[in-house]
């Protein structure tokens, strides 16, 4: 076992971080290969901070930090790793979201929230979600190519699907998706981002209280009077997991779309296979989350007392950073990790995350991707990139990765 004293984990100057994906686009930073090789944890510079925090990029250590009861959520903590350029006064004043709590706080939240995203109800609005994906590629054939794939496709559906389930008028998405863009990136001036969280908790405090007044058939709503009957948590509890569910439930999964979409195109002869026989598409779902782990570096902890990780003393008041996208790609257990394979066995895979911070709304999320690459290639099995590859921009030094303005395809 080593001890974490020192600049860094081997005497060299730390990586920034969040690091530079290299020249595939679909690929996690080329430096996890040899993070992983190298066995235990690495230090990194947080770029926006400086703040060095330990990486770990192993499954087996991911999972660790994950589930370990020692380790924080709490962003307020001077040790957690906090990616995004949110001022200490600031930070100290926010409310935290579901994602930045430890129990007991966070358990009362999520057990009033994961019945409202079981996989009996996902599949519930596999219906609904259809209508929703039919309606937009029937657009685009109407149009005819080339479109924009991103405002096409990948961001209304997800978009419209969530503003529906969370009883958010439809109009507002172009909203939500400016403000969330703008709270996941690093590289935002911090007035951008304390405007963005200003509106936004505006926004869903006018929204909260006019389903306060008048309950509809939505999830935040059936919050509001299952907290009636039983009171369990409080009225700005309600407003966090609502911006949760905003950010995570239609930003993620338009990335995803896009990115996916990209992936399968070119594989060719996988995604033939899809497009004959659609029961494969569970399977491809969750290779596209396992290849493409868009969420990388979201999970991050503050260490509350010492613990070993990869045979690395890491002391408490230390930040870790647990990298999804290389546990993803962990040759130990995904042979050949680089290859993109429907057919591969994906079971734990931590593109969910792993833990009590695991999405609770996987679910849905699967569901929509399914609905949405079976129809698209169904629909348009002729569809096509209209611009050479290297044209398309990916974003960089975000939360979420996907793609950063157009995806130009035609037929």
């Amino acid at each position: 076992m080593t001890d974490s004293t020192g600049p860094s984990d081997n005497g060299s100057e730390p990586r920034p971080f969040p690091m530079d994906r290299g020249t595939c686009p679909f690929s996690p930073p080329p430096e996890y290969a040899g993070m992983r090789a190298a066995g235990a944890p690495a230090k990194v510079r947080l770029r926006w901070s400086g703040k060095e925090v330990w990486a770990v990029s192993r499954h087996e250590d991911v999972r660790q930090v994950l589930s370990d009861s020692t380790m924080s959520s709490n962003w307020k903590l001077p040790a957690y790793p906090l990616q995004v350029p949110v001022p200490d006064e600031m930070l100290q004043q926010l409310e935290l979201p579901l994602v930045a709590m430890d129990p007991p706080e966070h358990s009362a939240r999520r057990r009033i929230l994961i019945p409202e995203l079981t996989a009996r109800r996902a599949q519930a609005l596999r219906p609904r979600i259809q209508e929703i994906v039919d309606e937009h590629i029937g657009a685009m054939l109407a149009q005819g190519g080339p479109v924009d794939l991103i405002q096409a496709l990948a961001f209304p559906v997800p978009a419209l699907i969530f503003c529906e389930l969370l009883g958010v008028p439809a109009a507002d998405s172009d909203f939500f998706r400016r403000v969330a863009e703008t709270l996941v990136r690093s590289d935002v001036e911090q007035e951008e981002m304390i405007s963005a969280q200003i509106e936004m908790e505006a926004y869903l405090d006018k929204l909260v209280a006019e389903k306060e007044g008048s309950p509809g058939d939505d999830v935040i709503s059936r919050i509001i009077v299952k907290n009636r009957e039983t009171p369990t948590i409080e009225r700005r509890d309600i407003l966090n997991l609502a911006k949760n569910l905003l950010f995570g439930g239609f930003d993620t999964t338009s990335n995803m779309i896009a990115l996916g979409v990209l992936v399968l195109l070119e594989h060719p002869e996988q995604l033939a296979e899809l497009r004959s026989d659609p029961g494969l598409a569970p399977g491809a779902v969750e290779e596209l989350l396992r290849y493409l782990s868009i969420a990388d570096s979201s999970p991050a902890r503050a260490v509350l007392q010492d613990v070993e990780i990869g045979g690395t003393l890491i002391r408490a008041g230390e930040g870790v950073v647990a990298l999804t996208s290389s546990a993803n790609r962990d040759e130990n257990v995904f042979p050949d990790p680089d290859r993109f394979d429907i057919h591969r066995d994906t079971f734990g895979h931590s593109a969910f995350g792993h833990g009590i911070h695991q999405c609770p709304g996987a679910n849905i999320v699967r569901v929509e991707l399914e609905v949405v690459f079976t129809t698209l290639f169904a629909r348009i099995p002729e569809l096509r990139l209209a611009v050479p590859r290297e044209e398309v921009s990916f974003k960089s030094h975000t939360l979420v990765h996907g793609v950063n303005g157009e995806l130009p395809v035609t037929w």
